[in-house]
Parts: structure tokens; C-alpha cells; sequence
């Protein structure tokens, strides 16, 4: 059961995404996307809708842009609480560097076994 609700939750998600940069305008773009939905997860994290629905769909929350949105703004939240108003810069960037290594060296590697294009 918690592969099928990571699934529909993820893939909810990412249909939502889909639907608008399909439905609207050009002008909306997979960067405003991105914006949207990492700001989105942090203030659905700030007023505590978020973490209801990463015990409900686990990773299909957590892995898409809004669940890093959600793990800045808990990293900032911590910060605030531990270090005080200036622990909010560093919070957020602390608690979701980890990811942001993961990705970068991946996407490096990746580009050196293969041969990208552009």
C-alpha cells in the first residue's frame, strides 16, 4: 500500500505540473514550475500542511520539487530554533545540502560517462 500512495501522490503532483504548462499560456514555462512549487512546498511546510501528506505518500511527496521546498523551510524552521533569527539563512541550506551534493555529483557523472548533447 505505501508504493501505490508514493505513486498516486507523486504522480498527482506531477499531473498538476503538467496540466499547467499544457492548459495556460507559453509564457508558463518548466521554470516557473520549479519556482512555483518549491516556494509552494515551503509555505505548505511553514503553516503545516505538508507533513501530512509526506506520511501519507512518503517518498511520492518528498522526491518531487515541493518536498525539497518543504525541507528547506523545516532546515530554516530549525535554524531559527537552534541559532536564532540569523539561523534561517544557513538552516534551509544546511538541512537540504546533502540533496544538492547528491545531485550535483550525479549529474556530473553522469555527463562524463555520456556524451551530452548541448
Amino acid at each position: 500500500m505505501p508504493i501505490l500512495m508514493a505513486f498516486l501522490i507523486g504522480g498527482a503532483l506531477t499531473l498538476i505540473a503538467q496540466l499547467i504548462m499544457d492548459l495556460t499560456k507559453s509564457s508558463i514555462t518548466p521554470a516557473h514550475i520549479l519556482v512555483g512549487y518549491v516556494t509552494g512546498g515551503a509555505v505548505l511546510s511553514a503553516i503545516g500542511l505538508y507533513e501530512p501528506l509526506i506520511k501519507i505518500g512518503k517518498a511520492g511527496a518528498m522526491v518531487p520539487l515541493s518536498g525539497f521546498g518543504h525541507t528547506l523551510a523545516q532546515g530554516a524552521m530549525q535554524g531559527v530554533k537552534s541559532k536564532g533569527l540569523l539561523g534561517a539563512f544557513g538552516g534551509g541550506v544546511e538541512a537540504a545540502a546533502v540533496g544538492i551534493a547528491g545531485a550535483v555529483i550525479f549529474g556530473y557523472t553522469m555527463a562524463v560517462l555520456f556524451n551530452p548533447k548541448g
